[in-house]
C-alpha cells in the first residue's frame, strides 16, 4: 500500500501524519525536531511511502539534508503555497496542518522548493554577515557625524581612517564630547577588523573557484557579486532558460491581466535581495564607469538613452528651426540649415506637415494657427521639468 506523509515542523516538536492513497489517515503521532526521531516514526508505520512533504523553514535545510541521507523521498514545499491551500480549515493546529500535507502529496498539488547545498549555505552566510557588519559601521558613523553636527562640528567627506582621526580632531577639548564618542570609535575600529578578515576570506573562495574567476572578467562584477550569484543560483541546469535567472531574482515585471484589464507593473523583487542589489550596482558600475578602452555590448549602451536614466533636455530656442506651427513653412535657423520642426514627447514625435510652394497660411490668413504650437512646446518643457 502507498503511503503519503505529511510534516509540520516547530522548533521542538514535529506533528507528523501518513494517509494513503485515498487519502485517509492511517497514522498520526508527534515526535521530536530531529532527523533520527523523524524518519524511525516513517520507516516503522509507512514502509512503502511515496512522498514526504514538508514546508519551508529555518529548520528545513537541514532537515530535507539528513532525510535524504537516509534514502527517503522528502520533498520541500513553499509554505506561502501551503498556506493558501489550507486556509480553508477551520481550526488552526499543527496536527490539522500535518493533515493537509500530507492530503498534499497524495494528490500531487505542488510545487517543489529547490534547496540548495551545505556549500552554497556556508558561502551566503560568510556574505552576509559582511553584510551586516558593513552596515553596523554605516550606522556607527552615522550616530557620530549626527552627533557632532548638533554642535556645529561637521566631518564631511571622508574615507578609510580619515573618518576616525576627523572625528578626534573635532572631539578634542571637549571632555563631554569625548566620553559620548570616543566608545562609538573604538567599537567602528573593531568591527571595521572583522570586516577586512571576513573580506580576506571572501578573496580567498574567489581565488580558488574557477566559476567565481569565471564570472568577475564581467566589467563591474567583483568577488562579493560573483560569489552571491553562485551561492543564489546553486545548480543552473534546474532553469531550462537563461532568462529565467531574471524572474529567480526577482529583476522581472510584473503583470495583471483580467478581462479589459491588461498592466505590467514594476519588478517584483521576488527571491535573494542580497543578489538583486548586487547586480543592480554591478549595472550600474557597467553603465557609469567602465574605461572608455572597454568596449561594452549594444544593449547596455542603448540603456543610456532610455527616459529616466537621465533627465531630458530642451534643445535651446537658438536650435530650433525657424518654421510656422500652423501651416510648416519654415526659413533658414540659425545654422543655416532647413528642416521641419519636431517636438519629442517622451515616446511619441510630433511632426508638422509641409506646404508646396510659397504658401503660408498664417501669414495670408491670420496668426490663428500659431498659438496651438507655442501651447505644446509650453506642455512639452512642463512635462520634461516635472
Amino acid at each position: 500500500m502507498e503511503h503519503y506523509v505529511g510534516l509540520d515542523v516547530s522548533l521542538k516538536q514535529t506533528a507528523i501524519c501518513i494517509v494513503d492513497r485515498t487519502g485517509k489517515v492511517q497514522r498520526e503521532g508527534i515526535v521530536s525536531s530531529d532527523p533520527a526521531a523523524i524518519a524511525a516514526f516513517i520507516k516503522s508505520y509507512a514502509p512503502n511511502v511515496v512522498r514526504i512533504g514538508l514546508e519551508t523553514g529555518p529548520t528545513a535545510t537541514w532537515l530535507w539534508t539528513e532525510l535524504r541521507k537516509q534514502g527517503l523521498p522528502v520533498i520541500c514545499i513553499d509554505a506561502r503555497h501551503a498556506k493558501a491551500a489550507l486556509k480553508m480549515q477551520i481550526n488552526k493546529s499543527d496536527r490539522n496542518d500535518a493533515v493537509g500535507i500530507a492530503c498534499i502529496m497524495q494528490c500531487g498539488w505542488y510545487r517543489e522548493v529547490r534547496v540548495k547545498d551545505l556549500g552554497s549555505h556556508a558561502t551566503k552566510a560568510l556574505l552576509v554577515s559582511r553584510a551586516l557588519l558593513v552596515k553596523i559601521k554605516r550606522d556607527i558613523e552615522n550616530q557620530i557625524r549626527g552627533l557632532l553636527k548638533n554642535l556645529g562640528l561637521v566631518i564631511g567627506q571622508a574615507k578609510m581612517n580619515v573618518f576616525a582621526v576627523r572625528a578626534a580632531e573635532l572631539a578634542d577639548n571637549r571632555p563631554s564630547l569625548i566620553a559620548a564618542v570616543e566608545p562609538l570609535l573604538k567599537a567602528r575600529e573593531a568591527v571595521e577588523r572583522q570586516i577586512a578578515d571576513l573580506d580576506r576570506n571572501v578573496l580567498r573562495l574567489a581565488r580558488n573557484n574557477e566559476q567565481v574567476r569565471r564570472f568577475m572578467t564581467a566589467p563591474g562584477v567583483g568577488p562579493i557579486t560573483a560569489l552571491c550569484f553562485l551561492a543564489t543560483i546553486d545548480d543552473p541546469t534546474r532553469f531550462k532558460r537563461s532568462r529565467s535567472v531574471g524572474a529567480y531574482a526577482g529583476l522581472t515585471t510584473r503583470r495583471y491581466a483580467s478581462g479589459e484589464v491588461d498592466w505590467t507593473g514594476r519588478i517584483s523583487k521576488c527571491g535573494d535581495k542580497m543578489l538583486r542589489s548586487y547586480l543592480y550596482e554591478a549595472a550600474n558600475v557597467l553603465l557609469t564607469r567602465v574605461a572608455s578602452g572597454r568596449r561594452s555590448k549594444p544593449g547596455a549602451s542603448g540603456l543610456r538613452s532610455e527616459a529616466g536614466y537621465a533627465k531630458p533636455r530642451l534643445p535651446s530656442p537658438e536650435s530650433l528651426p525657424s518654421s510656422c506651427t500652423g501651416c510648416g513653412s519654415k526659413v533658414p535657423n540659425s545654422s543655416g540649415h532647413q528642416r521641419r520642426l519636431l517636438v519629442n514627447l517622451r515616446s511619441r514625435t510630433t511632426e508638422f506637415p509641409l506646404t508646396s510652394g510659397n504658401q503660408c497660411p498664417c501669414r495670408d490668413a491670420g496668426v490663428g494657427a500659431i498659438a496651438p504650437g507655442f501651447a505644446m512646446l509650453v506642455k512639452s518643457k512642463t512635462r520634461f521639468t516635472h
